[in-house]
């Protein structure tokens, strides 16, 4: 990770927290629709300020629970884009930028919850065995990738990833699946980048021979019509 995203946050001793039914990473693309008065309020004041909010993982089947629980963890989102609509909702764009812990909420006087947080990254590991590890998951990243395309009949454009260093790639790669909450939430909070290649590693195994045989099935299907497959990823 860089250390522009602790020069973002460094300032911060309380952090406005959305509590969503999703999991935001650091460096994923979230687009998101304002509309509720207390979000309004808080894209307000963040606009005023640093452009920074949390984002908190909040099932909404989750029986009596109002807010996120002390000690969860989520990521920082920072408004790239904003578009006001005419009656006050707006559209924005936000890009996660580095995780946080809830230590307890504040009362600041807000219509919005408002957090106590600490900011975290990754532990540091032996860099030969990240650099490994990482060239690894690249290149089974690059494989299921080009077996989506091919089952897609190419269209679109070819999903790329950029190489970066090892912490951002596992949660870049993470960010490039459609991986439910309980999965996702489990890599968010991994603090070993190594650890998230392990698990990243078995997804991607599991995954690469079925979606390689399936775009090749794929393939001939085109030729003669007479494939319906589907794949479970």
């Amino acid at each position: 990770m860089s250390e522009a995203a602790w020069k973002k946050v460094g300032a911060l001793k309380h952090l406005p927290v959305f509590p969503l039914p999703l999991v935001l990473l650091p460096g994923e693309l979230l687009p998101l629709h304002i509309f509720e008065p207390k979000y309004k309020q808080m894209l307000t004041d963040i606009e005023q300020e640093n452009k920074m909010f949390g984002i908190s993982l909040l099932e909404t089947d989750t029986a009596g629970l109002e807010l996120p629980e002390i000690g969860s963890i989520g990521c920082v989102a920072e408004v790239h884009e904003a578009q006001p609509l005419p009656d006050g909702r707006s559209n924005i764009k936000t890009l996660g930028v580095i995780r946080y812990r809830i230590l307890d909420f504040v009362d600041l006087g807000k219509p919005y919850l408002t957090a106590e947080v600490e900011f975290f990254e990754d532990t540091k590991e032996d860099q030969t065995m990240l650099a490994t590890a990482a060239e690894e998951i690249f290149g089974l990243f690059e494989r299921v990738a080009r077996a989506a395309f091919d089952l897609s009949g190419s269209r679109g454009q070819f999903p790329e990833l950029q190489r970066t260093d090892p912490e951002q790639l596992s949660f870049s790669v993470s960010a490039a699946f459609n991986f439910d909450n309980e999965v996702k939430y489990e890599l968010l909070k991994l603090e070993s980048t190594l650890d998230r290649f392990d698990r990243l590693r078995d997804i991607l195994r599991s995954a690469v021979g079925r979606m390689e045989e399936s775009a090749a099935i794929h393939k001939v299907a085109q030729h003669n019509g007479h494939s319906n497959t589907k794949i479970d990823i």
